[in-house]
C-alpha cells in the first residue's frame, strides 16, 4: 500500500470504506466471469515479435528494430523485428493470393476454423494473460477482463461466418427475379493499439475474418508479442497461409499499409490525430475505414445514486488498463449535494491501491506504458493545479521500478480546461459539480469527443432521459460498461470514430453488397 497527496484522514466517521475493504468482488462488472491465471508461464517463452507473411515466420525484417522495454521496469526485455514497406508488399501479395479461395470457403467450415481458434486463445488463455502484462503492463490480476472479452468477440464473430445472407428484392413477379449477395470487401488493414491488444484482436481481427477477408495485422512496436502468439494460433487453427499476416511495426509500416492499393479497406483503433490521416487518405483511394478513435468519457452521479457503488466502478477503470483506455470514464460531474462525499470516497480507494509489477498477482494498478507518457501525463498535472484545480491525491510519480504513476484525482476542475476537455491517457481523473440534471447533460456533452457516457442514479425515467441526451456511441447506466458485448454494437460520434464494432453490423462493416437481376 502507498499513501499520496492529501493526508490520509479517518474515512470511518462518514461510512467511506477503508482501503483494505475494497475487493475485485465488489467491483462486480470487472470480475465476473473472466478467466484468471491458473499456471506461471515461462516469459522468455512469450517475448517473439517474428513476423507472418505467407504462412512463414520470419525474423529479420526491413523496417529496422526495436528495443521493447517493459513497462513494470523500465528495462529493455526483446529486440523486436519491425516492418518495412517491403514486408507490407509481400503481405498484400500473399494476401491477395489466399483471398481468391478463402472468399470461397464454405461459411461452415470457416465457422468451424474460427470456433477452433477460439478454444485454441482459450486454452492459451495463462500466456495471453502473462503477454500482456510483459508488453502493455496490464496487471495480471485483471488481465482476465481483456482476455475474456477477445474470447467472446471471437466466439461471436466464428458463430456468425455462416449466417452473412442476402435478400429476394420485390419486383414484378414472372418477370424480374431480383437478390442480393453479401460479399467481403477484400484485404483489410488492421492497425491495433497497445493498450489492449489481445481484446482489440478478437475486436477488429476477426469480424473482417468471418466475412471472408483477409487480414493483415499491425501492432504496435510497444505491444507486439500478443499479436505474434495470435498468429501462431491462427494457423494452428487451420486457417490458410496468408489469410492472417502479423506485421509488428512502426509509421513506416503503418503509412504503407494505408497508402497501399492492393487493401481494399483499413480498420483502425488509435488516436484521432492518425485517424485524420489515414482517413484523408482512404477517401483519396476511394478505400473504406472503420475508426475506433479516443474519447473523454464523462461519468454523470445524481445525488440519489449510491456514491461507494459509483466510487468503486471509477477504480475500476483504473485496475483494466492502468487509465489508458479509450472508454474510461475520466470526468465525473457529481451532484453538488454528494460531491464532497463522492471524492472522499473515491480518493480513499485510489489511496488503497497497490501500484506495482504487473506480472505481480497482487499489483492492483501497473504503469504507463513508456517514460513519454510520464513526462506526458504528469505535464498536464502541473498545468491543471497552474489553472486552478484542486489536487486531492497522487500526482507524482512514484519511487518504484519502470513508468509507475500514483493514481490521481483533481477536484472542482473547469469543464473548459485542458484537463476536462483533452485525454490525458493516464491514471488520472477528474471531478466537476453540477446542479441539475440539464446542466450536467450539457457539460457532459461539452466535449469534440463521443465515444461512452456513463449515469449513476436510481431514477429510471431519469436515467433513461439522459442516455438519450448523452451524445455518445454507448451508455453505460450503474455499472455498465463498453464495450459492453460482441453482439452489441460499439463506437463513436464526432472525434471518437466511425463506423462500429461489434453485432451482426460490425461484421457487415467488412462486406459489400451486390445487386444481381434476372429477366425471366
Amino acid at each position: 500500500m502507498f499513501s499520496h497527496g492529501s493526508p490520509n484522514r479517518d474515512r470511518s466517521a462518514r461510512g467511506v470504506p477503508k482501503p483494505d475493504d475494497v475487493s475485485r468482488d465488489r467491483i462486480s462488472h470487472f470480475s465476473k466471469g473472466v478467466i484468471h491465471m491458473t499456471a506461471t508461464v515461462e516469459h522468455s517463452d512469450l517475448l517473439s515479435a517474428d513476423l507472418l507473411i505467407g504462412g512463414k515466420f520470419r525474423q529479420t525484417s526491413t523496417g529496422g528494430a526495436y528495443d521493447h522495454i517493459n513497462p513494470s521496469t523500465g528495462l529493455s526485455q526483446a529486440s523486436v523485428p519491425l516492418a518495412g514497406t517491403a514486408e507490407v508488399d509481400e503481405a498484400v501479395t500473399a494476401a491477395r493470393e489466399a483471398f481468391r479461395t478463402w472468399r470461397k470457403w464454405d461459411p461452415v467450415k470457416r465457422r468451424r476454423t474460427l470456433t477452433k481458434l477460439a478454444d485454441l486463445m482459450r486454452a492459451h488463455a495463462d500466456e495471453l494473460h502473462t503477454v500482456q502484462a510483459l508488453e502493455s503492463g496490464i496487471p495480471i490480476s485483471m488481465a482476465g477482463v481483456l482476455v475474456e472479452n477477445s474470447l467472446n468477440w471471437t466466439d461471436y464473430a466464428a458463430s456468425a461466418a455462416d449466417k452473412l445472407s442476402g435478400e429476394v428484392v420485390p419486383s414484378t413477379p414472372g418477370e424480374i427475379f431480383d437478390y442480393t449477395l453479401v460479399e467481403p470487401v477484400g484485404v483489410v488493414g488492421v492497425i491495433i493499439p497497445w493498450n489492449g491488444p489481445v481484446g482489440s484482436l478478437g475486436m477488429c481481427a476477426l469480424p473482417p475474418l468471418a466475412a471472408g477477408c483477409c487480414v493483415i495485422i499491425k501492432p504496435s512496436e510497444l505491444a507486439p508479442f500478443s499479436a505474434s502468439l495470435f498468429g501462431k494460433l491462427c494457423q494452428e487453427a487451420g486457417i490458410p497461409p496468408g489469410v492472417v499476416s502479423v506485421l509488428p511495426g512502426g509509421a513506416e509500416a503503418g503509412q504503407a499499409l494505408v497508402g497501399h492499393p492492393g487493401v481494399d479497406m483499413i480498420s483502425f483503433t488509435g488516436g484521432t490525430a492518425t485517424s485524420r490521416a489515414i482517413a484523408t487518405k482512404c477517401a483519396e483511394m476511394g478505400k473504406r475505414c472503420v475508426l475506433e478513435l479516443g474519447g473523454k468519457s464523462a461519468d454523470l452521479v445524481f445525488s440519489d445514486a449510491d456514491v461507494t457503488k459509483a466510487a468503486q466502478e471509477a477504480l475500476g477503470w483504473l485496475l483494466v488498463t492502468n487509465g489508458q483506455a479509450c472508454t474510461l470514464a475520466s470526468r465525473f460531474i457529481v451532484h453538488t449535494d454528494i460531491y464532497d462525499q463522492y471524492v472522499e470516497t473515491l480518493a480513499g480507494l485510489m489511496q488503497g491501491l497497490k501500484v506495482g509489477d504487473a506480472i505481480d498477482p497482487n499489483t492492483g494498478m501497473g504503469p504507463v506504458i513508456n517514460a513519454r507518457a510520464v513526462e506526458r501525463i504528469l505535464g498536464m498535472v502541473d498545468r491543471a493545479q497552474q489553472q486552478g484545480a484542486t489536487l486531492l491525491t497522487g500526482g507524482t510519480r512514484l519511487d518504484l521500478p519502470g513508468y509507475m504513476i500514483a493514481p490521481t484525482l483533481f477536484g472542482d476542475v473547469d469543464n473548459s480546461s485542458e484537463l476536462a476537455q483533452d485525454e490525458v491517457f493516464g491514471p488520472v481523473l477528474s471531478a466537476l459539480r453540477f446542479e441539475d440534471e440539464d446542466q450536467a447533460v450539457e457539460m457532459a456533452n461539452a466535449s469534440q469527443y463521443g465515444l461512452a457516457g456513463y449515469i449513476h442514479t436510481n431514477d429510471l425515467s431519469r436515467a433513461l432521459r439522459v442516455a438519450a441526451a448523452l451524445e455518445t456511441g454507448n451508455v453505460g447506466i450503474n455499472g455498465g460498461v463498453a464495450p459492453a458485448a460482441a453482439n452489441a454494437p460499439f463506437g463513436g460520434v464526432k472525434q471518437s470514430g466511425l463506423g462500429r464494432l461489434g453485432g451482426i453490423g460490425g461484421i457487415l462493416e467488412y462486406t459489400t453488397i451486390k445487386n444481381v437481376q434476372i429477366r425471366l
